[in-house]
C-alpha cells in the first residue's frame, strides 16, 4: 500500500470515528497594535518564592483533562491564540459577559462562539488548584500560556520554558474581536499583514499554523471549497479529489448536521508532529488559509521545509509561540488585575 492510501484510509478511519465531534474552528483572533518590548519582569522563575509548585499544580490539571478529554489540547492552545491576538495575553477570553450588559464580553463575540468549553474548564480548574496552593498569587494569563504549552507537549509536541509575569487584563470587549480574526479563506496576503501587525514574521506564521496538526473544525468552514470555490460553482482545484469525494459524504452543500467536523491533520489528528505540513503538499489541506500556505512563494519553501524535518518545525514553533505569548503583556494594577475567578474582573 502506498504512503498515500495508507493517509487515505488514515484520513477516512478519522472521519468515521470523529465527525461526530464538536470542535471549535475559529481562526486566530488579531488586532492592529503593535508588538512591545519584553517586560523585563517576565522570567521562567517569576513565581519561585510566591508559588514554587506552580507548573506542577497545572500539570496536574493538564495531564488529567489530557486523558479524560483529549480534544482540550487543541481546545486550550487556541484559547491562548484567540486571547493573544486580541488586545494580547491578558486573559481576557476568558471573562463572561455581565447579564444585561450592552457590550459582550470577548468570548461570546461571534467569531469566538465556537471556542470549545474544554478549553475554558481546564483553565478554571487549573486555576482553582492554583489557587489553594498560592492565593491571590497567579494570573490566569500565566496559567492559560502554561497549560497550553503542557498540552503541546503532552501531545507528542516540543517541551519549552514559559516565561511568567503577566497580570490579567481589566477590558474584554467583543467588539475587538470580528473584524480583526484572519478567516478559514484568509490569503497569504491577509495573514502576512495580520501576523506582522503582532510583530510576527511569515515564518513565525507558518510555524503557528502548525497547531493544525491537531485539532478539528466544523464543515461551515471549509464547505464553500467543496461546491463553490470563490463564487464559481465549482469545487477548489487545489483540492486533493479523494479528500474533496470524503468531505462531501459528511458536509452536504445546504444543510446537514451543524456538529459535524473535520481533523485538520486527517492523518494524525491527536498528534502534534508535523504530517500536517505534508498534507499541504499533497493538497489534503482542510482550510483555504491553510492550503494557501503551500502554494504561495512566500511561504512553500516553508512549508517544504517543516514538511522534512520535525525538529525544525519544533524549534520554529517554539520561538514563535513564545514571541506570540509576549504581545501586549500586561503589568500592575494601574493597567491589570490578579482574578481568582478566571471570568470574572476583580
Amino acid at each position: 500500500m502506498s504512503v498515500f492510501s495508507s493517509s487515505l484510509f488514515v484520513f477516512t478511519f478519522s472521519f468515521f470515528v470523529f465527525f461526530i465531534l464538536t470542535e471549535n474552528s475559529s481562526c486566530l483572533a488579531i488586532l492592529s497594535s503593535k508588538i512591545t518590548r519584553i517586560p523585563r519582569e517576565l522570567r521562567v522563575d517569576y513565581y519561585a518564592k510566591s508559588c514554587p509548585q506552580l507548573e506542577q499544580l497545572v500539570g496536574s490539571v493538564t495531564s488529567q483533562q489530557f486523558k479524560q478529554s483529549p480534544v482540550s489540547g487543541p481546545a486550550t492552545i487556541r484559547l491562548l491564540f484567540h486571547d493573544c491576538f486580541v488586545g494580547g495575553c491578558d486573559a481576557s477570553i476568558l471573562i463572561a459577559s455581565k447579564p444585561g450588559s450592552k457590550e459582550l464580553a470577548e468570548k461570546d463575540a461571534e467569531d469566538n462562539k465556537d471556542l470549545r468549553v474544554e478549553g475554558f474548564e481546564t483553565i478554571k480548574k487549573a486555576k482553582e488548584v492554583v489557587e489553594k496552593k498560592c492565593p491571590n498569587a497567579v494570573s490566569c494569563a500565566d496559567i492559560l500560556a502554561i497549560a497550553a504549552r503542557d498540552f503541546v507537549h503532552l501531545a507528542g509536541g516540543p517541551y519549552y520554558q514559559v516565561k511568567k509575569g503577566r497580570w490579567d487584563g481589566k477590558i474584554s470587549m467583543a467588539s475587538r474581536v470580528g473584524s480583526n480574526i484572519p478567516r478559514a479563506n484568509s490569503t497569504v496576503d491577509e495573514l502576512i499583514k495580520l501576523f506582522g501587525s503582532k510583530g510576527l514574521t511569515t515564518q513565525d506564521m507558518v510555524a503557528l499554523s502548525g497547531a493544525h496538526t491537531i485539532g478539528f473544525a466544523h464543515c461551515k468552514n471549509f464547505v464553500s471549497r467543496l461546491y463553490n470555490y470563490r463564487g464559481k460553482g465549482q469545487p477548489d482545484p487545489d483540492m486533493n479529489p479523494k479528500l474533496l469525494q470524503a468531505l462531501r459524504m459528511y458536509c452536504p452543500n445546504f444543510g446537514g448536521n451543524s456538529d459535524i467536523v473535520a481533523p485538520f491533520d486527517a492523518t494524525t489528528p491527536f498528534i502534534f508532529d508535523h504530517a500536517y505540513y505534508g498534507n499541504l503538499q499533497s493538497k489534503m489541506g482542510l482550510l483555504a488559509s491553510d492550503q494557501a500556505l503551500a502554494l504561495d512563494p512566500r511561504t512553500k519553501s516553508l512549508v517544504q521545509d517543516f514538511a522534512k524535518d520535525k525538529q525544525k518545525f519544533f524549534q520554529a514553533f517554539v520561538a514563535a509561540i513564545d514571541k506570540m505569548s509576549l504581545v501586549k503583556v500586561v503589568r500592575g494594577k494601574m493597567h491589570g488585575e490578579k482574578r481568582r475567578d478566571c471570568s470574572m474582573h476583580m
